[in-house]
């Protein structure tokens, strides 16, 4: 038999095992020797299964450790204003947060630019950790123009996110998304509890309220665990 029909059939035994979830997330997989064995063909063919597989995010491989069946990883309707705490438990996940700081600031140049305000206008911080099932999955770093939502430093927000109460607070009219990939700093990494050299997906976000720039936010995603979607209407 050819080859090709041998490797694809490795890959579709271990699809199999893992959509009708008998490998649950977090299993590992047998041993590439293991399944060249099992299906009489080289460790090669067996690498190439294998291979695609961790290609389409359903494995994962870890060295010295195996080969893991994937964690589904969380996903966020980009072009939206979602609520990070509905999207997990949507999901039928457990949503939590973890408030790191949450007070006033001056604005540096970057920040200035960004909420169209003079170099040291006070401004209001927050920088939140968001978890489902008690791992880390968005780090979010927002200022605020208090002028448009003076009690925000006032919140609680492990009971409610800012974005929740930014929406009722204030009307939200437009929206401004840039999305890239980037190696994080130290102290994300730390806070996402993730490798430094693991991609992490930022969201640069700027939020308007009757045409008022009232916030803006980087909101930071495990690479490996986070994925971000558009649909749009043509």
């Amino acid at each position: 038999m050819s080859q090709s029909p041998r490797y694809l059939a490795i890959k579709q035994y271990l699809k199999e095992h893992i959509q009708s979830r008998q490998w649950m997330p977090g299993y590992r997989i047998p041993t590439e020797v293991a399944l060249s064995e099992q299906f009489n063909v080289s460790r090669m063919t067996a690498n190439k299964a294998v291979k695609e597989l961790v290609a389409e995010g359903l494995l994962q491989r870890t060295p010295r450790r195996g080969t893991f069946v994937c964690h589904k990883k969380a996903e966020s309707p980009l072009m939206t204003i979602s609520n990070i705490a509905t999207e997990v438990t949507e999901r039928g996940h457990h949503y939590s947060s973890r408030v790191i700081s949450q007070q006033k600031v001056s604005a540096t140049d970057d920040t200035a630019l960004r909420l169209g305000v003079r170099h040291g206008t006070a401004l209001y911080f927050t920088q939140i950790v968001h978890f489902q099932d008690d791992a880390p999955i968005q780090l979010e770093e927002r200022w605020v123009n208090p002028d448009y939502a003076p009690e925000y430093l006032n919140q609680d927000f492990t009971q409610q996110t800012p974005n929740e109460y930014l929406v009722q607070t204030c009307p939200l009219s437009d929206i401004e998304h840039t999305v890239e990939a980037i190696l994080p700093p130290k102290r994300i990494s730390t806070l996402l509890k993730m490798s430094n050299s693991t991609p992490c997906l930022l969201l640069n976000r700027r939020t308007w309220s009757n045409k008022n720039l009232i916030s803006t936010a980087l909101l930071y995603h495990p690479g490996d665990k986070y994925k971000l979607s558009s649909r749009n209407a043509v």
